[in-house]
């Protein structure tokens, strides 16, 4: 009697793939229909698996959420706090990158998706709504609150109420991200405003803000 073949590295392999599949398939689908409105048969046939098996790695819909979140935007977070521990010049630079990087980075992807998709559900998702604050809004707004702080010691910048100053800086740009992504595709032409001078602009004003009382605010750039 001879031995069962044994699985194929090629069966191997797409078993391993298949969370990182399924992630994708439900980071699409969120974002397109909403929490509320996907369903998980649409995720495990966009996968291309069957309902069990996306059973078999997410036990509900909301674990999934939980796990598309964690796979693809708390990484992104970790970087900043990497690249920000390893950063040698200026604060102001600083800054500017992670305006910028937070924008290229999860601003102009699909990934704001997901905070459109928190701020329109929230209310009937709260408990997703606080996962979300824990798990994203909460360590990005500390990592802004080191950039700060770090500039404010190192008297780069003056001394400002730096709680508040992070709602104040952040709150426009999670603006532009959503407003992008919901209410400007109804919008006539022209009255948008391109994300470079968005950012130039908002820039300016927060660096305008920090400047040190003995000296006007230098844009960077």
């Amino acid at each position: 009697m001879s031995a069962l073949p044994s699985r194929s590295p090629r069966w191997e392999r797409r078993k391993q793939a298949r969370p990182g599949e399924l992630l994708d398939a439900a980071l699409d689908l969120f974002v397109e229909r909403g929490f509320a409105a996907t369903r998980l048969d649409e995720v495990a046939a966009r996968a291309g698996v069957s309902k069990g098996t996306l059973y078999l790695y997410y036990a509900s819909k909301e674990d999934l959420f939980k796990a598309v979140v964690r796979q693809n935007i708390v990484p992104l977070i970790e970087a900043f706090e990497r690249d920000v521990a390893a950063w040698e010049a200026g604060s102001a630079e600083l800054l500017q990158a992670f305006f910028e990087g937070w924008w290229t980075r999860f601003g102009a992807t699909k990934l704001a998706g997901i905070a459109k998709l928190v701020v329109g559900e929230a209310g009937n998702f709260p408990e997703l709504a606080l996962f979300f604050q824990q798990e994203v809004v909460l360590p990005n707004a500390k990592l802004l609150r080191t950039i700060i702080e770090r500039g404010m010691g190192r008297g780069e910048f003056a001394e400002v109420d730096v709680e508040a100053a992070v709602h104040l800086w952040m709150s426009p740009l999670v603006m532009k991200a959503i407003w992008e992504r919901s209410i400007q595709p109804c919008c006539p032409p022209g009255f948008e405003v391109p994300i470079e001078r968005f950012l130039d602009a908002h820039l300016r004003s927060v660096l305008a803000t920090l400047a040190p009382h003995d000296r006007a605010a230098r844009p960077v750039g």
